[in-house]
């Protein structure tokens, strides 16, 4: 099974040891779970500041 992890930063998920979009810390502790296929008519996207297309978590601790 693949442990996903959550970037502290950006809220991407990814199952590296760091961050591929930004390169900030990663955790294993992480809520929710976003696809985000067109950032510029998604008004989540918007909210939370996701400007392009990807997996996110919504909260990460």
């Amino acid at each position: 099974m693949i442990n996903l992890r959550a970037c502290k930063n950006c809220n991407t998920i990814t199952d590296l040891a760091k961050c591929p979009k930004c390169g900030g810390e990663v955790s294993r502790e992480w809520q929710g779970y976003l696809v985000v296929i067109d950032p510029e008519k998604s008004e989540i996207a918007r909210k939370m500041g996701i400007h392009a297309a990807g997996r996110y978590a919504l909260r990460v601790k």
